[in-house]
């Protein structure tokens, strides 16, 4: 059921919550030409200067947004079950839709021993906590992801955008047959944080087959035992777990208690016993007095199990003053003007057409994304661009390609700094080693959900980034999708120095997915599919070699490290593709990549070698089998 409004559903009664931004708009000529970064700025204030006045200094910060739902613990379990059951009903199909909801929890007890709460979450649903704790909410029942089916079975291969968050589950779930346990059968851009699970779990939906799964992310979570089942890959960081079944072919784990031992190739096990450097994603939650506060958790440094064990998270709490709330009907200039006055962002949900870039210029800036806040370039010009300061926190979007072909998407630091920093040694990005930027739940579509292109989704140029579950997808299926329709050269660039990319997805660019030109750089999990379509072997070549290597570090780099990497083909146009090889490194003795493999999915031709000349051949004869080289060099 779509809803226009932000519904708050307390005491048992749903009413209607203002949306306390107004609808800007402004008598300006439709043909602006093209101006400098700067100039451009000037003018957003000009045009903003007004509407910020009337209606962000005023702004109703109790209001979330339309379609945010804020449950309390004393409404009845069988009205909360017939408003989460309206909006799965809708969103369980609704892959390529333009609704979003966000279902917030307050603390206390939902469900009971006796009529348990059992909800499904579908497309573009964000489930979440509002304690400091996920202790705090108790959720007795289920809160599950299941196979969705077609003609050519059931699978979890499509169950994308979608989050768990900040809350505890006593999993009971009565009389359900097979489906007994908590399920989350998911692939990517569906991510599992903070969750606390008493009771057994499983990654796949085995009860109804064939059960395909394609790699998710779980961080900060403690559980029971896990079936981990047909997950072809999935990292989980930072947590504990009772125990983890099954490997397939990638399987990552960094900083988790109750992890399987290191074992790759057999089983396909990666197992690191810390996270080098993490920060788990700022999230809402609501304190003693009702009052909304976003919490900012504390950089971690060699670290392992959950940030919110005895003591809870490190960190600090915001007021929910310092942030503008947007809606997808305020205005980018607004919304830049706000930033520019050092507010922090909540986009709330929904899809925001952009006209001009939004613009991050200060130091702990905060940009949350509430149920999958999409925000979509209209002119050319990036969704959202970063200044190379310390402690920016982008979290919870999908950002969409737009009709105009975008440079790239997101960028962290200024692109032509950085190319004369290259040039000349200027020095001219900052070390942000103790505060560092990052990227959490952060999902790029080029095509699938409306026609779009960009020729880098993601471009890191400042230093000492974190990229903390990133998926990139130039899309193979939906709206919009062809090889000359949904261009994309790359997923992610990284210029910068010390980079670290904690769960990183990148799949179906038409060059290299992932390019590495900054030093210092980590990987720990990687997936990639190459491109499905290229229409022949001359359209798909760097000139020197057959193919683009999915992941390149460049030889500008002089140290980089990877755990656990996995590149897929499957060539589906029925021309006999090769790629010479699925990763190219420079051979210098600070580059050590660790389990990296190839797999042949389907269709024609070939990967030749894993990595650098090495590795055996993935092609038709050893397909759906594992191609590993455990170290190189």
């Amino acid at each position: 059921m779509t809803r226009t409004k932000t519904q708050t559903i307390v005491a048992g009664a749903i009413h209607p919550m203002r949306t306390g931004v107004a609808n800007v708009t402004h008598k300006a000529s439709k043909s602006i030409p093209a101006k400098p970064a700067f100039a451009r700025l000037i003018g957003t204030l000009l045009l903003a200067a007004g509407a910020f006045a009337s209606s962000a200094v005023a702004q109703n910060t109790s209001n979330l947004g339309p379609n945010v739902y804020v449950f309390d613990p004393s409404m009845s379990t069988s009205q909360i079950q017939a408003t989460v059951d309206s909006i799965s009903n809708q969103q369980i199909s609704n892959q390529f839709g333009t609704q979003r909801y966000a279902l917030l929890f307050k603390p206390g007890v939902y469900g009971s021993a006796a009529t348990p709460l059992n909800f499904k979450v579908g497309f573009y649903t964000e489930v979440a906590g509002l304690g400091a704790s996920p202790d705090d909410v108790v959720i007795n029942g289920s809160i599950d992801v299941y196979n969705q089916c077609d003609s050519n079975g059931c699978t979890a291969l499509d169950n994308f955008w979608r989050s768990l968050s900040n809350l505890a589950i006593n999993v009971n779930t009565p009389n359900f047959g097979c489906y007994s346990g908590e399920f989350w059968a998911v692939s990517q851009a569906a991510p599992m944080r903070r969750v606390h699970i008493t009771g057994n779990s499983t990654l796949m939906d085995y009860c109804t087959g064939p059960s395909y799964a394609s790699g998710g992310f779980i961080a900060d979570s403690e559980t029971g035992s896990i079936v981990n089942g047909s997950q072809q890959q999935f990292y989980v960081r930072n947590s504990n777990i009772g125990s983890w079944s099954n490997g397939v072919w990638n399987q990552v784990f960094s900083g988790v208690t109750g992890a399987p031992a290191q074992s790759y190739p057999n089983p396909t096990y990666t197992t690191l016993p810390s996270t080098p450097v993490s920060r788990e994603r700022p999230f809402l939650y609501s304190d003693s007095d009702g009052t909304y506060k976003v919490f900012v958790p504390k950089l971690q440094k060699n670290s392992s199990g959950v940030s919110w064990a005895s003591a809870g998270t490190p960190g600090h709490s915001r007021s929910i003053n310092n942030f503008f709330i947007a809606t997808p009907s305020t205005n980018v200039e607004a919304i830049n003007l706000a930033l520019l006055f050092g507010k922090s962002l909540i986009l709330t949900p929904g899809v925001y057409q952009l006209k001009d870039t939004i613009r991050v210029l200060y130091p702990n800036t905060i940009v949350l994304g509430l149920g999958f806040a999409t925000l979509v370039p209209q002119t050319g010009r990036p969704a959202l661009t970063v200044t190379d300061v310390d402690g920016v926190e982008i979290a919870g979007l999908i950002v969409d390609a737009g009709p105009v072909n975008s440079s790239a998407l997101i960028q962290l630091g200024c692109s032509r700094l950085r190319d004369l920093d290259d040039r000349f040694g200027f020095n001219l990005f900052g070390n942000h080693a103790s505060n560092p930027s990052s990227l959490s739940d952060v999902f790029i579509r080029i095509g699938g959900a409306t026609v779009g292109s960009a020729t880098t989704s993601i471009e890191i140029n400042s230093n000492d980034v974190l990229l903390d579950d990133i998926w990139a997808w130039r899309a193979d299926h939906g709206n919009g999708v062809g090889w000359i329709v949904n261009t994309a050269d790359h997923g992610l660039v990284v210029n910068g120095d010390n980079v670290t990319a904690t769960g990183l997805a990148v799949e179906h660019y038409q060059k290299e997915q992932v390019l590495w030109n900054g030093s210092g750089g980590e990987t720990i999990f990687y997936q990639s599919e190459l491109p499905y379509d290229p229409p022949s072997q001359s359209a798909w070549t760097d000139g020197t070699a057959n193919g683009y290597p999915s992941y390149v570090v460049s030889n500008s780099a002089t140290t980089h490290q990877a755990y656990g990497l996995g590149i897929y083909s499957f060539f589906n146009q029925g021309i006999n593709i090769i790629e010479d090889n699925a990763m190219t490194v420079p051979d210098k003795s600070g580059i050590a990549i660790h389990d990296v493999g190839t797999v042949f999915l389907n269709g024609s031709g070939q990967i030749t070698h894993v990595i650098n000349g090495q590795g055996a051949t993935a092609n038709s004869s050893n397909g759906g089998s594992l191609n590993p080289v455990v170290l190189y060099p």
